[in-house]
């Protein structure tokens, strides 16, 4: 068996060992199956490939690293409180702490990470949220590097797709060319960002605030 092979067969049985710890051995095996089926046929859909691989790879490493500086200060992203950044990013680190490869990735070299998303099974308020001041040494990186390159220009261009009707589209990020399938709900999270940051356009310091982290040009309505 090759190794992409191994890889999702493991990923399959551990998915079914959680969701049926209980269930006979036959049982899990015919629900890895079914997994197996369903999601292998989906990774070149999500944009995963050998091409993109390296990208994702080094895009999560550096989240990673940029986090890690972030959070060694403080409780949660924008101080000792949770917001709703919190409840949107820490789902997603968390998740790919529970892979084997992704966890040991975390535990091995981010503490301030792994203590962040554990604290935020359970989250509570610690203090104060901090100002835009204290915040940005450290918070604008990660938003420059994580939203502003990478995320918003992939979701206008998986936008763009979807209005022309392409099969699939390739853009420009700071890692490379990227290619995929377009999908749906990013067009309409776009949608959703664009229509929340039009009653905020007027106001100065925020879009100072865009437009130093590169999320700016992207929130304009076409």
């Amino acid at each position: 068996m090759d190794v992409p092979s191994t890889l999702s067969s493991c990923s399959a049985w551990r998915l079914a060992s959680v969701r049926s710890a209980a269930a006979p051995e036959a049982e899990r095996e015919q629900i890895a199956n079914a997994v197996r089926e369903r999601m292998v046929d989906r990774v070149w859909f999500v944009g995963s490939n050998e091409s993109t691989a390296p990208q994702i790879e080094s895009g999560f490493d550096q989240a990673l690293q940029q986090l890690e500086l972030h959070l060694q200060n403080r409780c949660y992203l924008l101080g000792d409180r949770p917001a709703m950044a919190d409840f949107g990013l820490a789902p997603q680190i968390y998740n790919a702490w529970t892979d084997p490869t992704g966890g040991a990735m975390i535990s091995a070299a981010y503490p301030s990470v792994l203590a962040w998303i554990q604290r935020m099974l359970f989250p509570r308020v610690e203090g104060d949220f901090e100002s835009w001041e204290s915040l940005q040494g450290t918070l604008a990186p990660l938003l420059k590097a994580q939203v502003g390159e990478r995320f918003l220009p992939w979701s206008d261009a998986n936008r763009k797709a979807l209005l022309a009707g392409d099969p699939e589209f390739t853009v420009a990020l700071v890692d490379g060319a990227w290619t995929q399938k377009p999908q749906k709900y990013h067009a309409k999270s776009l949608e959703a960002l664009r229509d929340k940051y039009q009653p905020l356009a007027d106001h100065g310091p925020l879009t100072q605030l865009l437009q130093a982290v590169n999320c700016h040009t992207w929130l304009q309505r076409d």
